[in-house]
């Protein structure tokens, strides 16, 4: 079989511009299988208030902003791009969220899944015809309601829990868990229900040296799960050498490539620590993220004969 490229990238939380250079690095690379690693979804609503004679109002980047409805169109595409998510409102409805953080929720989940449904149709609109595999897992910042989104693409794949055959050849486990975090996101979990998911995927591989371990979250103490340290009110802990920097990685992602040594692992989560390193046999990547600049880091790898041949972290 000749060998097959994958280009892989993470954690670009709602921003349109990074998820369509994400498609469109299908054909700059010539890759033959995108991998998406989590957290896709962004983590801000912005309300766009109807007001009199056909006008918007909204805070954006700080200002406030009063724009005609035939200007907002632009507006929205701005707030897309950056990984915000607009919402044409109300007075009344908008009065009505801010007193109801249920509502508020409701609301915003079902802005954020039909954005993703919007992305997976133009993902295979772009992907299918060239027969580029694409797949895409939710990470621990993405709502559970996402994965709905999922199930009307006739192309695009979630490969939580799943045994992926990347082109026939190479197999995939992924999950877009991870290891308990200050910030109660929506998938997490303690180590050792981790370690029993992660357990259950590897026993369904044939061959875990030469399948690839797709895990949003990074080992521990790796190099590739180096953060800020954060204390009780969420700040960053600093010293007389500024911020403090700890390891927020999962030892059951760590202990599970270590026993194993797949032939890769694919991170994120840990925006800070873009690296390529080895745990033994295995090349475990974090592409890393600024996502927030509508920058796309990523990383191309190139495997050949159930072998890494090459790779290449890229920034565009």
């Amino acid at each position: 079989m000749p060998g097959i490229h994958i280009f892989f990238a993470t954690d670009i939380h709602g921003s349109e511009t990074c998820f369509r250079k994400f498609l469109n690095a299908g054909i700059a690379y010539k890759a033959d299988v995108l991998i998406m690693g989590g957290d896709m979804t962004g983590k801000l609503i912005v309300p766009l208030v109807a007001g009199a004679k056909g006008t918007f109002h909204f805070e954006w980047l700080g200002a406030a902003h009063e724009v005609m409805e035939s200007e907002l169109a632009d507006y929205e595409k701005q707030i897309r791009m950056a990984g915000g998510y607009p919402y044409r409102t109300t007075p009344e409805e908008k009065q009505l969220l801010e007193k109801d953080p249920q509502a508020l929720k409701r609301v915003f989940a079902k802005v954020m899944t039909a954005s993703v449904a919007q992305w997976l149709t133009l993902a295979e609109e772009r992907l299918k015809k060239n027969r580029i595999e694409c797949y895409i897992t939710p990470g621990n910042d993405d709502i559970l309601q996402v994965d709905e989104a999922f199930q009307s693409s006739g192309w695009v794949k979630n490969p939580e829990g799943q045994i992926a055959q990347l082109k026939d050849e190479y197999e995939m486990i992924a999950t877009g868990y991870s290891n308990l975090t200050p910030w109660n996101s929506p998938r997490e979990m303690e180590e050792d229900q981790l370690k029993e998911r992660i357990e259950a995927m590897v026993q369904k591989v044939k061959d875990p040296k030469k399948a690839i371990f797709n895990f949003h979250c990074p080992p521990f103490d790796s190099g590739l799960d180096t953060a800020p340290r954060i204390d009780r009110t969420l700040k960053p802990v600093t010293g007389i050498t500024g911020v403090e920097m700890t390891a927020v990685g999962s030892t059951a992602v760590s202990d599970s490539i270590k026993r194993y040594q797949p032939l890769l692992g694919l991170h994120g989560h840990v925006h800070e620590s873009r690296a390529a390193i080895k745990i033994g046999s295995t090349l475990c990547v974090n592409p890393g993220s600024e996502y927030s600049e509508g920058i796309l880091r990523g990383c191309l790898i190139w495997l050949e004969k159930k072998k890494v041949r090459d790779y290449l972290l890229t920034c565009g």
